[in-house]
């Protein structure tokens, strides 16, 4: 049991795999807004990029000590 003074600690491969799946739900309806106004083009190797690129941003600001 955790107390106050830690933070309960959960599984980093639930954490991981959380961050993965919303960071595309996120990046897919990025890219295609950028679609949308023109500014570039819908493709899974940007939807990929972005997913990546959100992914460790993310990973990098929660983990951070």
């Amino acid at each position: 049991m955790a107390t106050d003074d830690e933070a309960p600690s959960g599984d980093i491969r639930v954490l991981l795999v959380l961050d993965l799946v919303l960071s595309l739900v996120f990046s897919v309806g990025a890219v295609y807004a950028l679609d949308l106004a023109g500014i570039g083009e819908y493709t899974w190797r940007n939807v990929a990029l972005a997913t990546l690129f959100l992914a460790v941003v993310t990973y990098v600001a929660v983990l951070r000590e």
